[in-house]
């Protein structure tokens, strides 16, 4: 038995480079077919304003194609772990590893060290790129996509409170005093809380105090009357500071953002538990890509035949996306208060590996 935890250099690249070559494969085919469904799916309603085309289009596929890359590059680990074990299997190379004397973790060493970079690579992407396409995206949608707000920094489905009044805006672009929100809408409530006034405006800037309304609409809803008001300051009570804070989307931020985010929360008294499991699992989610073939090596062992190598392929499967089942199920009860952020994004990563590490060692070592 060698007691090196990694095959020869050799063999180690080779492994390596057939998981890796497998991993972007799957996850072309995944994203290509998946983009090609949403497609069509939102292609009527973007050409459906007015002046877009095949651009606006290409602009579309832009934006989601990241978005699908990063949310789908843990199950393309999966899948190309079971891909190139059942391969190095069926071909007897796995036999031939362990009559070299290689341990079954000394096999699986070079595909956990590359889902490990895989994990590297996806974190960065989702933080330089991820963050921007979405918060892009949900700006363009709330806006019919219309323009596209060109502030990287753009927030969308804004809800505000200015004492008894609520402040919506389907978008918020600029940070500071700077700040300009878009599709703006102001209810005015009395004392026992029913709305007496709607104002509608497509932009609104700060006014110190308050937020400036161009070409405000009126709707009364005593007289159901509307009529056109000249510009007009609302909400003297929303400073910028407090709007940062009440627009806070995890996925639309990175994490240097969403650490400033919650201390900000914090601050003022928020509650921040939703936030912080984002926040954990900005770390977890793309290292999960780690798990996948400790998960998946049920399916590169057994003689192949024993007519058993299906059955262990579909074991390894259905390991792979209980896993995906179990995080996601554990960061909801995050999000509602169930679980501790810490938790709900490590518990199911830490719990899977147990499994994993188990199965491999009761089967194999």
């Amino acid at each position: 038995m060698q007691l090196e935890f990694f095959p020869s250099r050799t063999l180690t690249v080779y492994l390596s480079r057939l998981f890796i070559t497998r991993i972007l494969a799957v996850l072309v085919m995944l994203v290509l077919v998946l983009q090609m469904l949403d497609l069509l799916g939102e292609s009527g309603e973007i050409l459906a304003y007015p002046g877009n085309g095949e651009s606006e289009l290409l602009t579309y596929i832009s934006l989601r194609v990241p978005q699908l890359a990063s949310r789908f590059l843990p199950y393309s680990v999966l899948l190309a772990t079971l891909f190139t074990l059942v391969t190095l299997n069926q071909n007897s190379e796995v036999i031939a590893m362990k009559a070299s004397g290689l341990s079954a973790h000394q096999i699986l060493a070079p595909l956990v060290l590359s889902a490990l970079v895989v994990s590297v690579v996806s974190f960065a992407f989702n933080e330089r790129v991820v963050t921007r396409a979405t918060a892009t995206l949900k700006a363009w949608q709330d806006a019919d996509y219309g323009p596209i707000p060109k502030d990287s920094g753009v927030k969308s489905n804004v809800y505000l409170r200015d004492g008894g009044n609520i402040l919506l805006a389907s978008s918020l672009t600029g940070r500071g005093e700077d700040m300009v929100m878009t599709g703006v809408t102001f209810y005015r409530r009395d004392a026992s809380g029913m709305i007496v006034e709607q104002l509608r405006s497509p932009r609104a800037t700060y006014a110190d105090p308050g937020w400036r309304l161009e070409a405000p609409e009126r709707f009364d809803v005593k007289s159901t009357q509307s009529q056109k008001l000249r510009p007009l300051t609302v909400a003297p009570e929303l400073t910028p500071s407090r709007v940062t804070i009440s627009s806070v989307d995890p996925d639309a931020q990175s994490i240097i953002e969403l650490t400033g985010s919650i201390r900000a929360l914090k601050a003022a008294g928020r509650r921040t538990s939703e936030l912080e499991g984002a926040w954990w699992h900005k770390i977890s989610g793309p290292l999960s890509a780690v798990l996948m073939p400790l998960l998946g090596a049920i399916a590169g062992f057994g003689l192949a035949r024993s007519g058993q190598l299906l059955i262990r392929g579909i074991i390894g499967m259905a390991l792979g996306f209980a896993y995906f089942v179990l995080d996601n199920a554990a960061l909801a009860m995050g999000n509602f208060g169930g679980y501790p952020p810490f938790v709900a994004a490590w518990a199911p990563f830490l719990l899977f590996a147990l499994v994993g590490e188990t199965v491999l060692v009761r089967t194999e070592e």
